[in-house]
């Protein structure tokens, strides 16, 4: 039985067994130089393929010895030894290696790692670029993006001086290089003053411009360095597309300056104001907004504004994925007004009303019911008839609105949109249900009182 050398009789142990490939194969390296290249085996031990070859390794030695040429022998030798060893390292090679020309050169193949495939260098380039335009468009903006903090005026249990309390926190954005900075109203509602702080975490106190409470806007003014005032790219919404790439910038939980990525989820949303209007075109987003991102700027692929994100839909208090920010094409009507006049002063007819909630509970399903018409006003002028009581206590409903202009009113938020698209004293046409009837009414709209 052909036995690796020094290997006992008997059953072979783990170690022989794996060494038997490489023993197989540098006795076929042996006899393949023995053969071809008529050199003698390189192993000084008995080699148990050359046992059936003793005789011809006789006359070998017998023709060496009266050679000529030793030289020639040796060159034979050498060149047996060299083949056969690299005979028996490609077959002591295991079977499920991984086959590679520089594997088993040593430090060379150090010197020359194998380069993965080529679509691996695409993929990572894609990711890359993909990362480093999200990196570049954040650098450009955080600077357009500040924290705000509002507090009250007053005494610790502790003390008796004049403190500033700690309110509340949100967000904001630089609007134009005057230093105004736009955040939502409900952002500085419960304070009596405010702090800015920019990126760069210098603060500045915050005058108050005007606000619209109707809109949830409020603007603000620092006193800034203009080196460090960086007004916001503005883009516009009307454009906007379920789909689209968006990023939200702002101080989540008093995170300064968190980034966030989602999608436009929706368009043409509806969501209640502080004074309880309706506010409508909000965009729908999935970008995580949580308590502190208020008045901070949702941002397009290329940087620009196209809203700020006012509100979320929620549980729990934090992000849902259903978040809600006011379109800019909204924003910039509001804020242009609030930084020339300090208000936003909006068409009105001039009547109070009853919430179409409660409305249903007196059988009026569809309309807007009038619950006073003050004396003097236009809408009195004009014949509109509010809710009154009987000479026995019973209620006697007054007009419902049903049409303004041949929009149809369904709603107390049919008739606030109805009335963004139209102007302080321009005559407009009502239709009124009164009693089982309707009856048209002509109307001027008179401009609404500052808050």
């Amino acid at each position: 039985m052909i036995r690796p050398p020094g290997t006992a009789t008997g059953s072979l142990k783990e170690d022989d067994r794996r060494n038997m490939p490489a023993f197989v194969a540098a006795a076929s390296g042996a006899l393949f130089a023995r053969r071809v290249l008529g050199a003698p085996c390189a192993d000084p031990r008995p080699c148990p393929l050359q046992m059936g070859l003793e005789r011809e390794e006789k006359n070998e030695e017998a023709l060496t010895r009266t050679s000529t040429q030793p030289l020639a022998h040796v060159r034979r030798a050498m060149n047996g030894v060299i083949v056969g060893a690299a005979l028996a390292a490609v077959l002591a090679m295991p079977l499920h290696a991984e086959v590679s020309p520089l594997k088993h050169m040593g430090s060379l193949s150090a010197r020359l790692p194998v380069p993965p495939p080529a679509f691996a260098f695409a993929e990572s380039d894609s990711i890359l670029q993909a990362e480093r335009s999200t990196i570049e468009l954040f650098q450009r903006c955080k600077p357009s993006v500040v924290n705000i903090t509002t507090f009250q005026n007053g005494r610790t249990p502790m003390s008796t001086n004049i403190m500033e309390i700690p309110q509340g926190q949100g967000s904001g954005f630089v609007w134009d290089e005057q230093g105004h900075v736009v955040t939502n109203f409900h952002v500085i509602r419960a304070g009596s003053g405010a702090k800015i702080m920019l990126d760069d975490n210098s603060v500045y106190p915050a005058e108050l411009v005007g606000y619209d409470a109707d809109k949830d806007v409020a603007v603000l003014r620092m006193a800034a360095r203009k080196d460090e005032i960086v007004p916001i790219a503005k883009g516009n919404s009307a454009a906007l597309q379920v789909g689209q790439t968006v990023f939200a910038i702002g101080n989540p939980f008093g995170l300064d300056h968190s980034l966030s990525r989602g999608i436009v989820s929706g368009l043409g949303r509806t969501m209640r104001s502080p004074t309880g209007k309706p506010i409508s075109n909000v965009i729908q987003t999935d970008a995580a907004i949580n308590p502190g991102n208020s008045g901070g700027p949702l941002l397009d692929s290329g940087g620009k504004l196209i809203g700020m994100n006012t509100s979320i839909l929620s549980g729990s208090g934090s992000s849902s994925g259903v978040g809600f920010a006011i379109p800019i094409d909204t924003l910039r009507a509001v804020v242009d007004e609030l930084i020339t006049h300090g208000k936003v002063v909006r068409p009105v007819i001039g009547i109070s009303y009853l919430d179409s909630s409660q409305a249903k509970a007196f059988g009026i399903d569809s309309g807007v019911l009038i619950l006073d018409v003050p004396a003097n006003s236009n809408a009195e002028k004009a014949g509109l008839k509010g809710t009154s009581r009987g000479p026995f206590g019973a209620i006697e409903f007054g007009d419902v609105i049903v049409s303004l202009d041949g929009d149809k009113i369904r709603s107390e938020g049919d008739l606030f949109r109805a009335l963004e698209q139209k102007k302080v004293g321009q005559d407009v046409e009502l239709k009124v249900k009164r009693g089982d009837s309707v009856v048209s009414v002509h109307v001027v709209l008179s401009a609404s009182s500052p808050k």
